[in-house]
């Protein structure tokens, strides 16, 4: 039993860290054995020509003055399992995770030692939601727990709760190494995956083929996993599982992950429907059912936000409403503390509400007198898409006057006088940059944002097979931080780097293949 500085809360954690201690050389043994915080420990690095390392929470201590030699790497390959296409291995019994990385002929040039820890007890947080028989995605940074979360999510469900659990297991993380799961999993069954590119398949095979009720799977990170995991899910078998990714908004930026949220598609509205909804004719919208009805980030092993209804999250956040999660926590008296989830509110396509549209004539600066919205998010917004603009602080000589709805039922003298005058008004029922750019676009002036957004994918697509067949990096057009967010993850799919360089509104990616990264600078 460990305190966990919640007070009286305790939770019992098993780490197996003898097994982890005997696999490495004795004299980087030896010395882990003297220091503290053992159960602060996160992993051992051990790099040819270096000095080993010890990782904890909250500080990192070298182990010994000796650098690391071959025979030391050959030392612990001797004592663990064989490695995967997916260069990790582990310890038979355990839940620990050896990571290797190699040099260009292919041998071992270097170590991580991750301690792999079962922790009991804090299920609590997310018990009612695991019980709901819905699927549940959880996302979370490194290291926060997401995987130990699920360990204990498929032991409980299959413990307490009597459900058929099948894990699909692929680097054996879930349930550890050798053909005998760790008992953390308890009576769960675990079908292990003989290279990562198979996880898609054992998917649908555990399906097929051992009729489970509850299915978990962790790291889902592909196009083919993200299918698998829909056709999971429409036939009706709940499924638990983690993706790459800190919050639900990630997920919408991803392309290749956006399916499990239910995909992202642009819709073109005819010019009635859109006059009616108060919007441009282009607009995004989810495409499907998500394959997770739930979503929960974790943000650490007391603390999570729950989206309980991922449809009705998305749909609010492409209609540019700010829609909060349900915040939980864990008391110190070990008690579950929760903050409701807001309703959202029924709404059709953007919130925003041209009061009298305008139509300034092609290059035109568009003069405007904002009340009530950020001047700092309004010229983000501006120079994001491009637009002419400056702020008048005088009604009389605006061409627009921007405001929020709560502003506009008021009446204020602004707002009165700019109908007196004629003065266009636009009404934002948020005050967020998402909704000033749909702003801006319907302004006439701009590229609306879906435009922009697919001139950009197209431009780094182009820079991608540039890069590819030249090997010379490629500078793409300055975009916001959104687009850039993409443009560095689609780099990544191609096993290409990419830096984001400069300063906005001049900040841009640069595309480069790995040897050019010394050069690119930037960050």
């Amino acid at each position: 039993m460990v305190d966990t500085g919640k007070g009286r809360l305790q939770i019992e954690i098993t780490d197996d860290l003898d097994a982890m201690l005997a696999a490495l050389p004795p004299h980087i043994a030896d010395s882990l054995r003297k220091q503290g915080d053992r159960d602060e420990l996160l992993e051992v690095v051990m790099d040819l020509g270096r000095v080993p390392e010890a990782r904890y929470h909250s500080r990192e201590t070298v182990l010994s003055p000796i650098d690391i030699m071959p025979e030391d790497i050959d030392y612990v390959v001797a004592r663990i399992s064989a490695f995967g296409d997916d260069n990790r291995a582990g310890i038979e019994r355990t839940l620990h995770r050896i990571s290797a990385i190699r040099n260009r002929k292919g041998r071992i040039v270097g170590l991580t030692c991750r301690v792999g820890r079962a922790v009991f007890g804090t299920i609590k947080i997310v018990e009612d939601i695991i019980q709901s028989g819905k699927s549940i995605l959880l996302l979370g940074r490194p290291g926060v727990g997401k995987t130990t979360m699920l360990r204990e999510v498929a032991r409980v469900l299959a413990d307490d709760f009597n459900k058929r659990v099948i894990i699909v297991d692929t680097s054996n993380e879930i349930g550890g190494d050798g053909d005998i799961p760790h008992p953390a999993i308890g009576r769960a069954r675990r079908m292990q995956v003989p290279t990562p590119t198979m996880q898609h398949a054992v998917m649908i095979e555990a399906v097929e083929n051992h009729m489970p009720e509850v299915i978990v799977i962790d790291e889902i990170g592909t196009e083919l996993e993200a299918q698998a995991a829909r056709t999971i899910a429409e036939r009706g078998v709940q499924l638990i599982g983690t993706a790459h990714g800190n919050t639900l908004e990630n997920l919408m930026m991803n392309p290749t992950l956006a399916d499990l949220i239910g995909g992202i598609q642009t819709v073109t509205l005819g010019d009635e429907e859109a006059r009616r909804r108060g919007t441009q004719k282009s607009i995004l919208e989810r495409k499907a059912p998500p394959s997770f009805q739930i979503l929960v980030e974790i943000q650490s092993w007391y603390r999570v936000a729950v989206h309980s209804d991922v449809a009705q999250v998305v749909d609010g956040i492409l209609r540019g409403q700010e829609v909060p999660a349900e915040r939980r926590e864990l008391t110190e008296n070990g008690e579950l503390s929760r903050q409701p989830e807001p309703p959202v509110a029924a709404a059709e396509g953007y919130n925003l509400c041209p009061i009298k549209p305008l139509t300034p004539a092609p290059g035109k600066v568009t003069r405007v007198y904002p009340l009530g919205i950020s001047r700092a998010r309004l010229i983000q917004a501006a120079g994001d898409l491009h637009v002419p603009m400056s702020i008048v602080s005088d009604v009389s000589q605006a061409d627009v006057l921007m405001t929020l709805k709560a502003h506009y039922r008021r009446k204020p003298t602004a707002v009165r006088n700019a109908e007196a005058a004629g003065v266009p008004i636009y009404v934002l029922r948020n005050n967020t940059v998402l909704q000033i750019e749909q702003c801006l676009s319907n302004l006439g002036q701009a590229k609306s944002p879906e435009d922009a957004f697919a001139q950009a994918m197209r431009e780094t697509q182009e820079a991608i097979s540039q890069t590819m067949d030249t090997g010379e990096p490629v500078e793409l057009s300055p975009q916001n931080a959104y687009i850039r967010r993409l443009q560095h993850q689609m780099a990544e799919r191609y096993k290409l780097s990419s830096r984001s360089m400069g300063r906005d509104p001049h900040r841009h990616v640069t595309i480069f293949r790995d040897h050019e990264a010394e050069s690119a600078g930037g960050g």
